[in-house]
């Protein structure tokens, strides 16, 4: 059995490394919230755009919100130019960011177009001087998350994490897929030792980890002092408590009974109303709606019927039905 130690994050202890991803459009406060209730070793927040952070933006400011219970919260930080970043990172300090995380790994085609992401993988002059003007910007822990290199004939994690480390960043971060790859083929813990073995910091292994096993094979063979799980908590936020669990005492947890599984998405939906207003909120929920009720006999067709409704009351009549022939109280 693999062991899972305490890490430092500069001044911070994280007792349990077991972090949730930032995911754009998942990791939202609500979704965060609802993962931090059962238990995280850290939770990160949706990728933030600099320019977007230093103008203020709405959509910004959402993405930077944040709930008491999840201190110490990371905000992950993504643009082009170190100016901007600095700045970003001051003020995501001043809303209360524990830790700063700069974004090296998004593969999406708009932001790497712009030269940010993982496109800085390819440029690690610009990588160097963004790290080195975010850490200079604030008083706090700043971390890097990065994929293996941008393809398979240009694998500098190893090489850009030494760089980093050098400025000040004090944890990194590495997803075991290229920029090329995508989200396709299977990720490749083995190279994150690499990563490890080039620098004295913590190293988190990300990437495919969605199960007990997958966590344990993903330290066993990539040597990181923790493990990052973004997909794999799609419609089960207790995964990241399970897992904690199954390393303090080698024992796994059930997943929790129908009647929580429903009580949770109806008071992840309820917030997500909430935080983004009825109609957009509608909008958002239907995904985890979708990873909720996977699995479930009949949910294929209810996701098609729930996927069309706009209205949030009828939505929740609809989960009512649909969950009742399995709750407790259906059968006293």
């Amino acid at each position: 059995m693999a062991t899972l130690n305490p890490i430092q994050i500069g001044p911070l202890r994280i007792d349990s490394p077991v972090l949730l991803a930032p995911m754009t459009g998942v990791s939202d406060l609500p979704f965060r919230r609802v993962v931090r209730r059962y238990g995280s070793g850290l939770n990160v927040t949706e990728m933030i755009a600099s320019q977007a952070a230093i103008r203020e933006t709405r959509q910004s400011l959402q993405k930077a919100a944040w709930d008491p219970i999840e201190e110490p919260v990371s905000m992950q930080l993504v643009g082009c130019t170190p100016r901007e970043m600095g700045e970003a990172a001051r003020l995501n300090e001043d809303r209360g960011a524990a830790i700063i995380d700069i974004n090296m790994g998004c593969p999406v085609r708009k932001v790497v177009n712009g030269d940010a992401g993982s496109a800085l993988m390819r440029d690690l002059k610009l990588a160097t001087d963004i790290v080195a003007a975010t850490v200079k910007a604030v008083s706090v822990p700043v971390t890097l998350k990065m994929r293996m290199g941008w393809d398979h004939a240009s694998l500098n994690a190893p090489e850009l994490a030494r760089i980093a480390e050098d400025i000040g960043v004090r944890m990194i971060t590495v997803h075991g897929r290229t920029r090329c790859q995508m989200y396709k083929g299977e990720a490749d813990w083995a190279f994150i030792r690499s990563v490890k073995d080039a620098v004295s910091i913590p190293v988190i292994a990300n990437g495919d980890i969605c199960s007990i096993d997958d966590a344990e094979q993903a330290l066993t063979l990539s040597g990181a002092d923790g493990i990052m799980v973004g997909r794999g908590a799609y419609g089960r936020p207790w995964l990241l408590r399970q897992m904690m669990h199954w390393f303090a005492t080698g024992t796994r947890l059930p997943d929790p009974s129908i009647d929580e599984q429903y009580r949770v998405i109806v008071e992840h939906y309820e917030a997500m109303l909430s935080h983004y207003g009825e109609m957009t909120g509608v909008n958002m929920a239907r995904k985890h709606i979708g990873w909720y009720t996977k699995g479930l006999p009949g949910s294929a067709e209810f996701r098609n019927r729930v996927t069309q409704v706009p209205e949030a009351r009828t939505v929740l009549a609809m989960l009512a039905e649909f969950y009742a022939p399995w709750l407790s109280r259906a059968a006293a």
